[in-house]
């Protein structure tokens, strides 16, 4: 039986190869809740791959989501973050629950579009959504991280590196997956 099932598994990865890769790819990363990120992507100019890459980064696409940190919903803000944005940006229908996905997409896109507006460097910009506005700037003024005050050549917290690292690499399989 197990040869038969490895002959046909065979067969099938010759026969619809890049069909059944590209296929597995969309399944492991998806584009769920795709009107929600589409209509709060538009509205603070990010690309919706972007945001689908957090999204997948920070929780998988859980909207209970809660980390060890504190920060809940699907991307991954804290109360006190979460509240902050939402006292900028009010939410639509004027309620704020973080676990909510309108709420959180609405006040995670808020957040990245005033980070990326800030730092000017998507780098830099996702250390900071990462690591908090306060880290990324004292490292900015550190001869030991940044050049320049305005890219970071080190990123001191290797959670926040690694994070950085795969945000943007999902970012690169959400832009091939999904011209």
């Amino acid at each position: 039986m197990a040869l038969v099932l490895a002959i046909f598994l065979a067969a099938g990865a010759v026969l619809f190869g890049p069909r059944l890769v590209e296929a597995g790819m969309k399944f492991l990363y998806p584009q769920r809740y795709a009107g929600l990120v589409e209509r709060e992507a538009a509205q603070f100019e990010l690309d919706p791959d972007l945001v689908y890459a957090i999204i997948k980064t920070e929780s998988g696409f859980d909207s209970q989501a809660v980390s060890s940190a504190g920060a809940k919903g699907l991307m991954q803000l804290t109360q006190e973050t979460f509240d902050w944005i939402a006292s900028l940006y009010p939410t639509e229908d004027g309620g704020a629950d973080v676990f909510q996905p309108e709420d959180n997409i609405h006040c995670g896109c808020a957040l990245l579009r005033l980070l990326l507006d800030q730092y000017g460097s998507l780098e830099v910009a996702l250390a900071a959504y990462n690591a908090g506005m306060g880290n990324v700037s004292q490292w900015l003024e550190s001869g030991d991280y940044s050049h320049d005050g305005e890219t970071l050549h080190t990123i001191p917290y290797p959670e926040t590196d690694a994070y950085v690292e795969k945000v943007q690499r999902a970012y690169q399989i959400y832009q091939k997956l999904y011209p």
